[in-house]
């Protein structure tokens, strides 16, 4: 059963040592990205999962398991995440990165002697049908008794059109109802969001935000939007999931 997501973006950025010499001071936009995604990481944690999975586009389905690696060699930058076999594309490298920074991925068990969530890496294919996606997400809220999912994905990378003060109104009020579905937990909205739309507007967060919605099925969750910005003409979106308290 899930009990609890969360949606971050994934840019390579993300990493400080990406950054290079500007690690030392980020940009106020990424800072602003970072601190969120670290409190929706943080809130996965918080509700006590069994499973952690974290979902992200790729070329294909392809399941890693928790020692799986992935590197920023692709975009020019030194940078490996993980110890193992360099297979993670690039949202679930980012991914995983988010969780060794919440210290999930460092031990086996807390300085309490509480056991570590069981972790593992879904790469669905960029490309998949709403459907594949949404039966993807209910199989994995069934993998354990309580499961979470972090959803790796960027929205729109057309915000601007040729220059950065010219604005996609497309892109915007894309960008604007998956905000706003993401905020309400909108899982139906979700689902029917359009892949051809994917390659239009440039968005690689579509099947793993369906896989989530997917997974959310059965279960009464409130959301929080955490973070929305485009400070390089790519919107990044950082939401968080939890169950609804319980009625006294």
């Amino acid at each position: 059963m899930l009990i609890a997501g969360a949606v971050c973006p994934h840019p390579p950025l993300l990493i400080p040592a990406a950054l290079g010499a500007a690690a030392t001071e980020p940009p106020a936009e990424l800072r602003k990205v970072a601190t969120a995604a670290a409190a929706a990481v943080a809130g996965l944690l918080a509700a006590g999962p069994d499973l952690i999975a974290v979902v992200g586009g790729g070329e294909t389905d392809q399941e890693y398991g928790p020692d799986a690696a992935g590197s920023l060699h692709g975009y020019g930058v030194g940078v490996t995440v993980g110890t193992g076999e360099q297979v993670l594309p690039l949202p679930l490298t980012i991914g995983r990165w988010l969780l060794e920074q919440a210290g999930v991925l460092r031990a086996r068990a807390t300085r309490d002697g509480a056991a570590r969530p069981e972790v593992l890496f879904q790469s669905v294919d960029q490309r998949a049908a709403p459907s594949v996606c949404r039966k993807l997400g209910m199989i994995t809220a069934q993998r354990a008794g309580r499961v979470a999912v972090l959803a790796m994905g960027d929205a729109s990378a057309r915000r601007a059109r040729g220059a950065p003060e010219v604005a996609d109104p497309q892109a915007e009020d894309y960008d604007d109802d998956v905000a706003e579905a993401l905020a309400a937990v909108d899982t139906r909205w979700l689902c029917r969001l359009d892949p051809a739309r994917d390659t239009e507007l440039v968005v690689a967060g579509r099947a793993a935000w369906q896989v989530l919605a997917g997974a959310a099925e059965g279960s009464r969750l409130d959301g929080r939007l955490l973070c929305m910005t485009a400070p390089y003409g790519v919107t990044y979106l950082v939401a968080s999931w939890g169950q609804q308290p319980q009625a006294g």
